[in-house]
């Protein structure tokens, strides 16, 4: 059975209990809540070492073959490609199509968010290399140290045989190990999406967010459907880019009801190499890559979030500084949100009103109620990046190999 239907039978079994169980028994939904983020880490339980091992071998094999400088361009440009992208669409929908506004709540302002840059910067490297493998949030100084280490090992391969053997022995191990979790993490799909249901419930019963959901979906349909198979077809010379629409079905499930770009990480790494057939070297590298810095997603969301909070306060336009200005800092937030691989819109959100000021500081508190669901679908739109954005740097550099239809996963 494919792994994107043994997930599709999970969320729906997780919905249905939402339904049935009797929640409004205390003890049930702390229940249910435990179960969900226990199925969060056990998704999460062999990140680490398969990211260690796997990037060190993927900087390895790059450099060796000459591919490393051209790889990690291709990477780095439809990372801000596709940011950029999302940006704007976020930012037209929103100007284009005049939401309703929001009922000004007296709720008071809580203790705001805040991302910190300086202690960002610090974090990419911590007190000492080893460190690094000791936070299982915030990826990047792993992925450095691992990095540094696959590349080293191209000095001198004769007195770092012992050293690529172990660890492409290691990296073969974990992700087999990691395959046999992602097949069985259908299962805990029941308990994530039942513990999602329960709060999308709450927020549903209430029709001021619909028509932000909507917009939500339509450019989430636009983007999979339309942007991003067209990018494929024309940038790829890829006849057939439903394959890749294919390929997302499992990353895009995981995201959208986990919130967590570290859960899904893993899931995209096996529908990239066992679906469309990227190379280990290109896959292992990019992948990450576009889990910590491809947030165009969370970009697009934030964007529409705060145009709507501002029109809720006031009837007034928009000048064009202010659009650029929403636009250029939506774009650079969604870039550093690397160490929040959960709820980081909603944070990017809250520090966008800050910085606003002019009165509309506690503007973040008039969404707060969606936030599980507009949360959602950022990280959907993530996840399809990841997979897009890892298929044109593989196709431009010539790293993958066709795989039949029928022998996706």
């Amino acid at each position: 059975m494919k792994v994107w239907i043994k997930y599709l039978i999970g969320i729906i079994l997780g919905i249905l209990a939402a339904f049935i169980l009797p929640l409004n028994i205390p003890i049930v939904t702390s229940f249910v809540s435990s179960c969900s983020e226990f199925a969060a880490r056990f998704g999460r339980y062999t990140l680490l070492p398969l990211l260690f091992f796997g990037v060190a071998m993927g900087v390895f094999k790059l450099r060796k073959n000459k591919l490393l400088g051209k790889t990690a361009l291709w990477t780095i440009g439809t990372i801000l490609g596709t940011t950029l992208i999302l940006t704007l669409l976020g930012l037209l929908s929103i100007l284009i199509i005049k939401l309703p506004r929001i009922p000004i709540t007296g709720e008071k302002m809580t203790d705001i968010p805040n991302i910190d840059v300086h202690s960002v910067i610090m974090q990419i490297l911590p007190f000492s290399s080893f460190d690094s493998l000791k936070d299982g949030i915030y990826l990047l100084p792993c992925f450095i140290f691992a990095g540094f280490i696959g590349a080293s090992c191209v000095t001198d391969e004769i007195a770092s045989k012992p050293v690529i053997a172990f660890f492409e022995s290691a990296a073969k191990i974990f992700y087999s190990i990691m395959t046999f979790f992602t097949e069985w993490f259908s299962i805990g799909m029941i308990a994530i999406s039942c513990y999602w249901m329960i709060n999308a419930k709450k927020i549903f019963l209430s029709t001021t967010f619909f028509p932000l959901f909507i917009m939500l979906l339509v450019d989430f349909i636009l983007v999979f459907v339309l942007i991003y198979p067209l990018i494929i077809h024309f940038l790829c010379n890829d006849q057939h880019p439903q394959n890749v629409m294919f390929a997302s079905i499992g990353p895009i499930l995981t995201a959208f009801f986990s919130g967590d770009s570290n859960l899904s990480l893993q899931v995209n790494l096996r529908h990239a190499r066992e679906s469309l057939g990227i190379h280990q070297q290109s896959a292992d590298v990019t992948i990450p890559l576009f889990s910590i810095f491809a947030r165009g997603g969370t970009a697009l969301v934030v964007s529409i979030c705060f145009v709507m909070i501002l029109r809720s306060y006031s009837s007034l336009g928009f000048t064009a500084i202010d659009v650029l200005w929403i636009f250029i800092t939506t774009f650079v937030l969604s870039l550093i949100l690397g160490s929040i691989p959960t709820g980081g819109t909603f944070v990017a959100l809250t520090v966008l009103c800050t910085m606003y000021s002019r009165g509309f500081e506690a503007g973040y508190l008039l969404l707060k109620p969606a936030a599980p669901i507009f949360c959602s679908f950022a990280a959907a739109f993530d996840a399809i990046s990841a997979v897009f954005g890892s298929y044109v740097v593989a196709v431009k550099t010539k790293q993958f190999d066709h795989v039949d239809v029928k022998r996706y996963i």
